[in-house]
């Protein structure tokens, strides 16, 4: 399993480029808008959170006050980003236990470097990120941003491949469908159970030759959706 990376900026539009990005990149990721929902993850999601992207200034609170709250929680790497240039405060923040600091606007390349070093400095081994699906017929290729059925392309909506891609990272696994439509659709959908059920619907149509026996796309009743583990290399 590739490494949970929790998001939190209030941003909508920032915080959905964020993730794309860090999810283009093998991390799973789960965005937060507010220091409350950002609690209820680190407290109560399925997967271990390994490191947490922090902004500041958020609709609930100040991200400070978030990260002294996180530090007597455990012992997890946070990635400070805001706007705020002063060195006192930069200072401050990471007296108080950020792994590092960076200031927005910042290029997708230097986050990541930022949270590799981050990684590094806590002795944290990041596994290689999932980027390959192949069983039987079916073909998906994160990195080319490809599905092959029987060697023929399958076409797919951003948000079929989307969601197609989520479950793809973390294959064999239960993905809930908190997580799925908290990562596809953002935080702000998590009771929309229907978008799910529709796209899902959406993918099967186009990958299952019995969409009503799937083989691939497999149902967790009343949990989530699961996508079958591919055999062992």
């Amino acid at each position: 399993m590739s490494l949970h990376v929790l998001l939190i900026e209030d941003d909508r539009q920032l915080r959905q480029t964020l993730m794309a990005a860090l999810q283009n990149h093998g991390y799973e990721v789960t965005g937060s808008a507010s220091c409350a929902d950002a609690q209820a993850v680190l407290l109560h999601h399925p997967q271990p959170i390994g490191l947490v992207i922090l902004d500041l200034g958020l609709p609930d609170g100040d991200g400070k006050d978030l990260l002294a709250w996180l530090r007597q929680q455990q012992p997890i790497p946070v990635l400070v980003i805001s706007a705020r240039h002063d060195d006192a405060g930069k200072v401050q923040l990471l007296d108080a236990g950020a792994d590092d600091y960076l200031v927005k606007p910042f290029s997708v390349q230097e986050l990541l470097a930022r949270m590799r070093v981050s990684l590094r400095h806590r002795g944290m081994r990041v596994q290689s990120p999932v980027m390959h699906y192949a069983h039987g017929h079916l073909v998906v290729d994160l990195t080319r941003h490809s599905v092959q059925l029987s060697g023929e392309a399958v076409h797919l909506t951003p948000t079929e491949f989307k969601l197609l891609a989520r479950l793809v990272r973390q294959a064999g696994q239960v993905v809930t469908h908190r997580q799925l439509l908290t990562d596809v659709w953002g935080a702000e959908h998590v009771d929309q159970l229907q978008y799910l059920r529709l796209y899902m619907g959406q993918l099967r149509a186009k990958l299952e030759a019995r969409p009503a026996e799937p083989r691939w796309l497999l149902t967790e009743p009343g949990v989530g959706y699961r996508l079958a583990e591919p055999p062992a290399a």
